[in-house]
């Protein structure tokens, strides 16, 4: 069964607000596979665990027809209530029971979300939709995080990855797939021509305000949350004012360069 960790309606408007879409890297990485295995123009785009829509949005500026899927109606409800083209709908459903046709789907996707489905009745269901010749891509980014600013960039990811080790204490045992960078989602694959990309890595501009709203938003710190709702927030109150301070600023609007590392899961069937 799929696990379900971003239900809550406030959850996923923190989800909405901090999330980001794929980065430029991943993004072209796609692209030039897909061109690669000509997939283009695809007729329908099915971005499965689409959460609050970020993935989902980057797939319609390249295809003309997107649909995002979540087993989350909160998560669905903040993606429908973005701004998006025409060209996208959305669905409540679980991940591995998709409301589409066999042989229907050219392109199947899912951006941070595989590791929380049945990721064999999730591949089992991949399979029957996707077309002869379709194709799957499946990533997410990894802890393999940090944050540049000025000459305290050593600092700043210091402070940072204090926090993470923290919230690493509260983290479900399906994140086990994220630190082997998607080895056995990969296995999974049921497609002879599949492969794996573990080092892209992307700069995604941000600020301290979204540094923060970033780990507000991931499934540890809810849980920390719910264990110890005073613990959690004062976590996040001190790793702003740490940030602040190692950076010499006062505004929690002042950007940084966040740095990211994607893992990229690729088939053709």
């Amino acid at each position: 069964m799929a696990t379900q960790m971003f239900e809550g309606r406030g959850h996923a408007a923190v989800y909405q607000k901090y999330r980001f879409a794929p980065g430029k890297e991943l993004q072209q990485i796609i692209l030039a596979y897909l061109e690669e295995k000509r997939v283009d123009p695809a007729e329908l785009v099915v971005d499965v665990g689409c959460g609050s829509g970020q993935g989902t949005r980057f797939l319609a500026e390249h295809f003309k027809k997107v649909v995002g899927t979540d087993i989350s109606e909160a998560q669905i409800q903040e993606a429908r209530d973005a701004p998006s083209p025409p060209s996208v709908s959305y669905l409540v459903c679980p991940a591995e029971e998709l409301p589409f046709e066999d042989a229907s789907v050219d392109l199947l996707t899912s951006f941070t979300a595989a590791h929380w489905f049945d990721i064999d009745k999730f591949m089992r269901e991949a399979n029957r939709v996707v077309k002869p010749g379709g194709c799957v891509v499946i990533s997410t980014y990894t802890m393999d995080m940090s944050l540049r600013y000025g000459n305290c960039s050593e600092k700043l990811t210091k402070v940072f990855r204090e926090s993470w080790d923290l919230l690493l204490k509260y983290s479900h045992n399906r994140v086990k797939h994220v630190l082997e960078d998607y080895k056995e989602i990969f296995e999974a694959l049921p497609f002879p021509d599949k492969k794996r990309i573990t080092d892209i890595f992307d700069k995604i501009p941000m600020t301290v305000a979204g540094v923060v709203g970033y780990l507000e938003s991931v499934s540890p710190y809810q849980a920390f949350m719910r264990n110890d709702p005073e613990a959690a927030k004062s976590l996040l109150q001190d790793t702003e004012k740490r940030m602040l301070e190692a950076m010499g600023v006062s505004s929690r609007d002042t950007p940084v360069e966040f740095w990211v590392r994607h893992v990229c899961v690729l088939g053709c069937k």
